[in-house]
């Protein structure tokens, strides 16, 4: 007993090293690798401000010529920073379909443990995104696992490890499951850790309490478990990566211990975005050692829809401009950049009024601009036309539309984003 008592010691102590001793980027990184210093983004000793964009579809082309007609159209409208998912998974009953239909996959799952794939359906599609990204002068934000089940996110582990009954939210508790995330995270950060390709990497992609499956007693405001598991998994990369930056992937949910809300049908409705219930506290989680800037989301059609209704007050313009200043001042506080990270309306209209004011608003702040979702044209794989995931389609060589990509022959749409990144460049002498 004695004898198994001190190697329990001498584990904690080394997991401890580990997970739980922050240490800082390198101030000196290798030549291409971005940095921070205040609020602001390097590159090789210059300011570096841009507009970037959302692509997850581009590992899940299928041809190298596709993958680098896009980056040619993404380089083309000033593209610098492109956020796509560094996952992809299934279950072991998917498997005979996605290598009958091409998908990419990563990940398979048949019991508590997954199998790599390293080949050429696998994280060598990866390998050549990473690379056509630097060809084109690109840098990547690379995403480990999603909140939602889309592409085999964390309820995968979830499911395979927690067991039935299980919530969300055990993800971040369970030992077993952070564990297996961790061999994920490694073998990805292990392989790209030299490359100047990577602008940083990214934890989770929307993390909350609660995802597909509902959330547990485990995650609630103030209870500190988002906090704590970002903690834990940023120092966990930094002990891999001395080198890139580090982000959340967060929505930049506050958590604010006075009240806000709105009156609905006569009754106070506490504010989802600022109570805290999705388990994230932006102002604090941006404190931690080794997280080096923010994100955060705007989809206020989606976040208010008993709101955003003819004759009402509310505006979805209006409102995004108080989430980017909310943020701003946020981030200012800390000292550390922030990157508007996603955003969408649906509907032409919306797009042609909101975007202006919305990244007119994140530009006079300092702000990185990554619009959801780049949308190419002229893809060629399967005759332009191939059914992928879901309701994800190459159609008519158009890349995957979920009502928010936005392509070169919509003009005014384009024009914002292109203009904006004018500016950025600008800034960046």
């Amino acid at each position: 007993m004695r004898q198994y008592l001190i190697l329990l010691l001498l584990f904690t102590l080394v997991q401890s090293a580990v997970t739980d001793s922050p240490r800082r980027p390198n101030s000196n990184p290798p030549k291409g690798f971005v940095t921070t210093k205040g609020s602001k983004f390097v590159l090789d000793g210059k300011p570096f401000y841009f507009v970037g964009t959302n692509s997850y579809w581009v590992p899940l082309l299928t041809t190298k010529e596709d993958v680098e007609s896009t980056f040619k159209q993404m380089k083309n409208a000033g593209v610098k920073v492109l956020r796509t998912w560094g996952f992809n998974a299934i279950n072991g009953s998917e498997l005979a379909a996605a290598r009958n239909s091409d998908l990419t996959y990563y990940q398979v799952w048949n019991s508590t443990e997954w199998v790599l794939n390293d080949g050429p359906q696998g994280l060598q599609r990866l390998d050549n995104v990473i690379a056509m990204a630097g060809k084109y002068n690109i840098k990547i934000i690379l995403t480990f696992t999603n909140n939602w089940v889309g592409y085999g996110g964390s309820e995968l582990y979830v499911n395979w490890i927690g067991g039935a009954g299980s919530t969300h939210d055990v993800f971040y508790t369970h030992p077993k499951i952070i564990a297996s995330y961790q061999r994920y995270v490694k073998t990805i950060v292990n392989r790209y850790k030299t490359s100047p390709n990577i602008f940083a990497w990214e934890l989770m992609n929307e993390a909350r309490c609660l995802g597909d499956l509902p959330g547990g007693p485990s995650c609630i405001p103030g209870s500190g478990t988002l906090y704590h598991w970002y903690n834990q998994q940023a120092n966990f990369v930094r002990s891999l990566d001395p080198y890139h930056l580090i982000t959340t992937g967060g929505e930049g949910h506050f958590y604010w211990k006075k009240p806000v809300g709105f009156w609905y049908n006569g009754q106070f409705i506490s504010d989802y975005n600022f109570n805290g219930q999705a388990g994230e506290d932006f102002d604090r989680d941006l404190t931690l050692e080794n997280i080096d800037f923010g994100t955060y989301h705007i989809y206020p059609q989606y976040w208010y829809p008993q709101l955003d209704t003819p004759g009402s007050n509310f505006t979805l313009k209006a409102w995004g401009i108080d989430w980017i200043k909310l943020h701003a001042k946020a981030a200012k506080r800390v000292g550390k950049p922030v990157i508007l990270e996603e955003f969408g309306v649906t509907g032409l209209e919306n797009k042609t009024d909101i975007y202006p004011a919305w990244v007119d608003s994140a530009l006079s702040t300092g702000h990185g601009i990554m619009p959801w979702q780049f949308g190419a044209l002229g893809l060629t794989e399967n005759g332009g036309n191939r059914v992928i995931k879901y309701a994800d389609a190459l159609i008519n060589g158009a890349s995957p539309n979920d009502g928010h990509a936005f392509y070169e022959n919509q003009t005014t749409v384009w024009n914002v984003f292109t203009n904006a990144a004018k500016v950025q460049d600008a800034k960046s002498k």
